[in-house]
């Protein structure tokens, strides 16, 4: 069983980056579909990167496309989600999930993922 750890979040101003971190143990990532979602307050989770473990590629949503990039390092067993010209809209509760299903198409949705961290908290500043 996998257990995922994530870090680096914290206060930043808009048009900032911040790198966060999910660790795994237990488990390596690369054989998991790995995930980034984000739950504002009041708001459902929203799916923000993912990577199926048999794709090179990742997938972002259309509000992070091009200013957030997605990474994994199999040596350290972590993957990465590297944030760039933040905006307000994006502060949230970052959660790193991963799942093991063989779908042809990264799910989208929590219900696909099997394993969560406990979140960490972005805050961007206008």
């Amino acid at each position: 069983q996998v257990t995922l750890v994530e870090s680096g979040g914290g206060l930043v101003q808009a048009g900032g980056s911040l790198r966060l971190s999910c660790a795994g143990s237990g488990r390596a990532l690369n054989w998991l579909t790995m995930a980034w979602f984000r739950q504002a307050p009041g708001k459902a989770r929203e799916f923000v990167a993912a990577k199926r473990w048999n794709v090179v590629s990742m997938d972002y949503s259309d509000s992070v496309h091009g200013r957030f990039t997605m990474s994994e390092d199999t040596d350290k067993n972590a993957v990465y989600l590297q944030m760039n010209n933040v905006k307000p809209e994006d502060t949230a509760v970052y959660y790193c999930a991963a799942g093991t299903s063989n779908s042809p198409v990264v799910i989208q949705t929590p219900d696909g993922y099997d394993t969560w961290g406990q979140g960490t908290q972005v805050t961007v500043s206008s």
